[in-house]
């Protein structure tokens, strides 16, 4: 599936992928979502499973090369590299725009999700038994995940590697979104945020020559923490994409509609209209590394219709609507 593509086309799929990576941060939205709608997602679970036995001789042999072309190199280094840049960048922006503007931004993601169910479902083809059921085992599952009450936090590095592998799921299984998976694993702050803002930490500690801080045991507990995530990660990315392309392959319509109930079953997640609840222990509210309260789950209600604030957030919605119609309209005219 390697392709030749234009200077233009790469570009392209750099932002896809920082597309990606900002919604995978993002607890409720799935960056497989993003992948599915931009139109790679199939291309992204093939070069996954090129990463194989096939790929570690030819990488061990010396012929980097070959390894480059088989694993589809290219596009993995464009949207990897894209989500990994987000991540770091976009995704502090939209950090920003979640703690100012918090029911807007959800309404954005709530309409950008409806547009993509719209998006993906247009083409599907035949809604026999089968697929009707697996649709609403998708969407039944995708509800149900969003009312389970979350875990507490836990570093074991067992259990980091095991968050790794499903936390990844975001980027796998579009509907699915891996932050929020984290949050009822109970390690989203611990893995999401204060290990990666030790890391930065130390990163830019190393840059300046000061490697005192690599003597300080705290630094070094998050400096594991992170390697277990990232390997955890690495291993689910190649493990689940072997069993998603061997199913899309042999069960493409049901997997589809799977992916379809899944990200239907998300809207209830993405809900607008909702307030944090904070994590307490002690009657004392729970704060990460920075002094923010630590979210628990959201209590969920209905709209005021007669206020000001609601019409605006619909508007938010209706423009996320739109974005995906846009991106729909653009795909068609250039085929």
């Amino acid at each position: 599936m390697q392709k030749r593509r234009t200077f233009l086309e790469k570009t392209y799929l750099f932002l896809k992928g920082l597309a990606m990576g900002a919604a995978n941060k993002v607890p409720g939205v799935s960056g497989g979502t993003v992948s599915f709608v931009f139109g790679f997602y199939e291309e992204l679970i093939y070069s996954f499973r090129k990463i194989n036995l096939v790929a570690f001789k030819l990488l061990i042999n010396g012929r980097f090369k070959s390894f480059f072309t088989y694993t589809n190199g290219q596009f993995l280094l464009l949207i990897m590299g894209g989500s990994i840049f987000s991540y770091f960048s976009i995704s502090l922006v939209l950090d920003y725009f979640l703690e100012n503007y918090e029911l807007y931004v959800w309404s954005w993601f709530f309409g950008m999700i409806i547009g993509s169910i719209y998006y993906i479902g247009k083409d599907f083809g035949e809604w026999n038994r089968t697929n009707i059921i697996s649709l609403i085992i998708g969407a039944v599952v995708g509800i149900g995940i969003s009312f389970l009450k979350p875990a507490g936090e836990n570093d074991n590095l067992w259990f980091v590697f095991i968050c790794g592998i499903i936390g990844v799921s975001g980027m796998t299984l579009p509907g699915l979104s891996g932050s929020f998976i984290l949050i009822l694993l109970g390690n989203y702050v611990l893995l999401l945020v204060d290990s990666v803002n030790e890391l930065l930490y130390i990163v830019s500690n190393l840059v300046v020559g000061n490697f005192d801080v690599l003597q300080d045991p705290e630094k070094i507990k998050y400096l594991k923490i992170i390697s277990v995530f990232t390997a955890g990660s690495l291993f689910g990315l190649v493990s689940i994409s072997h069993v998603l392309g061997y199913v899309l392959k042999r069960y493409h319509s049901i997997v589809t509609a799977v992916i379809i109930g899944f990200i239907t079953g998300s809207l209830g997640i993405v809900w607008p209209w909702k307030n944090a609840v904070f994590l307490q222990k002690n009657n004392t509210f729970l704060v990460d590394k920075n002094g923010n309260k630590i979210v628990e789950n959201y209590n969920r209600y209905l709209p005021d219709l007669a206020s000001t604030e609601t019409w605006v957030a619909i508007f938010y919605v209706i423009l996320g609507i739109a974005l995906i119609l846009i991106i729909d309209f653009y795909g068609r005219k250039k085929k």
